[in-house]
């Protein structure tokens, strides 16, 4: 969503006073069953940022189907764990992927090592070093610099590998510049205190810079890691009514699942 003057302006400043407390900066937000995701507005940008605990919510990464199909959107993989029993409360892309929708990095699924870690140089975001991993090993989930994550063996039931990471131990990457002009959609994640993921994406294009001050400076994260941008980022939220469709085509996806018996 584009700003659309001031009356607007004004309801996205009331709405982040509103989600200041959901989304404090001195302790973990707290967790809302009935809506995780709330609109934030940082540096003049819009946001939708969504936190879901570990602890609580069953968190996965999803590529391709039984068929070994890609699900390409997130309305195939919300039919497919319906036919399941399963409800997807959110999604979000999950990384970067070729015109196959194959991940471009490390790719883990239900424990599965399905692509291998990419440390090659290269051109473009994911290959401006250092770049990073989103991991979820049970009740515990975290970004990590790559070669960190790789030196460590980290486990993980789920993985995906992107970049570049956007704060790395409370800094802003040093090849991301404050004079930047490119201004995309973008979307990523954060971890605090090793259980609450914080996804977020903007609502309009904003500089590689804009989102990740939002996590430095609004989110207090440590380490934050880009996940795409562009015509590729999208968002599923029906708390909010939100389902991008607009999305071409999709590879690796992020989504939070509940089941019928809980």
């Amino acid at each position: 969503m584009h700003d659309a003057g001031s009356k607007k302006r004004t309801i996205s400043n009331i709405l982040g006073t509103l989600t200041a407390a959901a989304l404090a900066l001195s302790a973990p937000p707290a967790i809302a069953g009935a809506n995780p995701c709330a609109d934030v507005e940082e540096g003049g940008a819009a946001y939708v940022v969504c936190d879901f605990d570990a602890r609580k919510s069953d968190i996965r990464l999803f590529l391709r189907n039984a068929k070994g199909e890609a699900y390409n959107d997130f309305s195939r993989l919300s039919g497919d764990l319906s036919g399941r029993g399963e409800t997807l409360v959110f999604a979000m892309n999950a990384g970067m992927y070729a015109e196959d929708r194959a991940p471009v990095g490390l790719y883990v699924e239900n424990g599965r090592t399905l692509k291998s870690a990419n440390t090659r140089p290269g051109p473009g975001n994911f290959h401006m070093k250092p770049n990073g991993v989103f991991w979820v090993d049970g009740q515990h989930v975290g970004v990590t610099e790559t070669a960190r994550f790789l030196k460590r063996r980290q486990r993980a039931q789920f993985a995906t590998q992107s970049g570049p990471m956007l704060v790395i131990g409370g800094r802003i990457h040093p090849r991301i510049h404050e004079d930047g002009v490119s201004q995309k959609y973008r979307n990523g994640v954060c971890v605090r205190d090793g259980h609450i993921a914080r996804f977020a994406i903007s609502n309009r294009p904003v500089t590689f810079y804009e989102f990740a001050r939002l996590f430095r400076d609004r989110l207090h994260c440590q380490d934050a890691l880009f996940l795409d941008g562009g015509a590729a980022s999208g968002l599923y939220a029906p708390s909010l009514s939100r389902h991008d469709r607009f999305i071409p085509a999709m590879g690796p996806i992020v989504g939070v699942v509940e089941s019928a018996s809980r």
